[in-house]
């Protein structure tokens, strides 16, 4: 997959998240995404929300990391709904990082979406 198609992928993920988390759309943030594979390359990219702006870039600003597998990603950013991306956080297969305020106000407004949804 290009960098391009990856650019638009994470995008993709981040309108489709955004549309399920309206609340999500107000944040403004800059993330570390990072998406190891199975040869070892870990690309790390740069999302800056809202927008998104999304840059292969160390993201030295960031105050969010996340990392998940390429192949992961590359499923629950097609199709993943919320629900499935925190499942895939609960089985660790998501991992979260940063600022501790950031991480825990974006668990509390996840967990209010997703008892809104049942």
């Amino acid at each position: 997959m290009s960098a391009t198609d990856t650019k638009a992928l994470i995008a993709e993920a981040i309108e489709r998240l955004g549309s399920e988390v309206p609340s999500l759309r107000q944040l403004k943030l800059v993330i570390r995404l990072e998406l190891p594979s199975r040869g070892g390359d870990a690309p790390i990219w740069r999302v800056e929300v809202p927008g998104p702006k999304v840059d292969r870039d160390p993201a030295g600003d960031a105050r969010l990391d996340v990392t998940i597998q390429r192949q992961q990603f590359n499923e629950l950013a097609r199709e993943g709904t919320l629900r499935q991306w925190a499942k895939a956080y609960e089985q660790g297969h998501v991992k979260v990082t940063g600022d501790s305020s950031v991480v825990k106000l974006l668990a509390s407004v996840v967990q209010r979406q997703l008892v809104r949804t049942k």
